[in-house]
């Protein structure tokens, strides 16, 4: 399988300029000035785009690899998406209103743009991540946990039972 180069140094630049347009058209909507936010092209897997908030700093997030294949609906859909996503979170905050609801839908409706919460692309020839297994055992099977599951299960966060047996899943030696 051939693999889709990501994105040039002036797509991305195409990339930027859009998302500023849109950040500069929420200022406007809004009446009230936006600061510009910082924007990577460093996102991996099945995601277009995602803006994401850890503590005081924001960022915008893209996947240079489905850019490239779908340029033009990225451009044109992921960046006000993911641009709507953060007008969102300076007008109400995150965590105080539902990630693709009424006032999300506002500014993508205010923008022209089709306020479908998720797109569905092809995704032959992009490489995605791969999340690590680890063998677990219960009373009849072995199952696979992924990463995810395995750290909460080492925390004594969580706890996963067999759906046939009903016994709590043990990790097994690799």
């Amino acid at each position: 399988m051939d693999y889709v180069s990501p994105i040039s140094l002036s797509q991305q630049q195409q990339v930027l300029a859009q998302t500023s347009r849109f950040i500069e058209l929420g200022a406007e909507l809004l009446r009230r000035p936006v600061a510009e936010v910082p924007v990577a092209f460093d996102l991996r897997g099945r995601t277009a785009g995602m803006y994401r908030v850890r503590g005081k700093q924001r960022l915008i997030r893209y996947n240079p690899w489905i850019f490239a294949k779908y340029f033009d609906d990225s451009l044109n859909v992921t960046v006000p998406h993911e641009v709507a996503h953060y007008l969102v979170d300076c007008l109400h905050g995150i965590g105080r209103v539902r990630p693709h609801g009424p006032e999300w839908r506002r500014i993508m409706d205010a923008f022209g743009v089709n306020s479908r919460a998720t797109a569905s692309f092809d995704l032959e020839g992009i490489p995605r991540r791969r999340q690590q297994q680890f063998p677990y055992r219960c009373g009849c099977q072995t199952h696979q946990l992924g990463s995810r599951r395995h750290l909460k299960v080492q925390r004594g966060e969580a706890r996963y039972r067999c759906r046939d047996c009903g016994v709590s899943l043990v990790a097994t030696q690799q």
